[in-house]
């Protein structure tokens, strides 16, 4: 029998608390309570200094910078920002491309494209910053009371 199972809950269990403030990112794909966690303690508990979801990447260390060089135009991730965040959202990016189809499907068409995998992961960071800063925006903005 596990500790869970017995009724027995650890004080620092992640997803009693993520349950609380935002219940939508645990029932996102690859997103667990580890990785929603340390992206909500990122963003904090104030929604105005996140005032658009470009910041919130930035914040993250995902928001994109030109690093062309001649010929090739290339861009790279911003190596700022939170670095928790930032493997937060490698982890959900690399658990997407694992076991969801339509992350996969977008890495075929994206590699199609010319792509290499390395810009594909950039770019599949960005949006989940993109779909977490929105959810996040979602739960902690405030409710109108009944």
């Amino acid at each position: 029998m596990t500790r869970s199972s017995q009724g027995i809950e650890s004080p620092s269990d992640p997803a009693r608390f993520i349950e609380a403030a935002a219940p939508v990112l645990l029932q996102q794909p690859g997103i667990g309570p580890d990785s929603a966690a340390v992206l909500l303690i990122a963003a904090g508990d104030n929604p105005d200094r996140l005032a658009s979801e470009a910041s919130f990447a930035a914040l993250c260390g995902v928001s994109p910078l030109e690093s062309s060089s001649g010929k090739s135009s290339r861009r790279r991730l911003n190596r700022g920002g939170d670095r928790q965040a930032n493997a937060a959202l490698y982890r959900i990016t690399l658990s997407r491309l694992r076991w969801d189809p339509r992350t996969q499907d977008y890495l075929r068409k994206r590699t199609g494209d010319g792509k290499t995998r390395r810009e594909v992961i950039r770019c599949l960071k960005r949006y989940i910053a993109r779909e977490v800063h929105r959810l996040i925006i979602n739960s902690i903005a405030p409710r109108p009371e009944t």
